[in-house]
């Protein structure tokens, strides 16, 4: 059992990269396309429509594995800020302020940063060192 979880947790890693950038990805469409649907979104140029920007850019960027360490990096730093500027104010719970997701996304982005994009990744492929 220990042998076959050590040869899976590679490919978990990728499959943690994935899933992660995917659902943010999501939320830079919807901020900066309209996609889904949404009530308008944010003007551009705002300062929620740049989070969109990097959420979509860097989001997909880390989806396909490509620059991972960075891009995860980046990202992490941009749900840091999510939290502290837009959830933190609310209040001191995450639960009450609405910042679960940035505090998660923020630390899960950390991790990838130092743990790297994992084998099925752009960076894997082109045989970039520090995957």
């Amino acid at each position: 059992m220990r042998a076959s979880s050590n040869q899976l947790a590679p490919y978990l890693l990728s499959l943690l990269r994935v899933v992660s950038a995917l659902v943010l990805f999501s939320y830079g469409t919807q901020k900066v396309l309209g996609f889904p649907a949404s009530d308008g979104g944010p003007p551009i140029g705002s300062l929620p429509w740049i989070a969109g920007l990097f959420e979509l850019v860097l989001g997909f960027a880390l989806l396909v594995g490509f620059k991972s360490r960075l891009s995860a990096f980046v990202l992490s730093g941009v749900m840091a800020s999510a939290y502290f500027l837009r959830h933190a104010p609310q209040g001191f719970y995450p639960a009450q302020n609405g910042g679960t997701a940035a505090i998660i996304f923020c630390f899960v982005f950390l991790y990838l940063a130092a743990a790297g994009g994992g084998p099925v990744s752009v960076d894997a492929a082109r045989g970039d060192a520090k995957v």
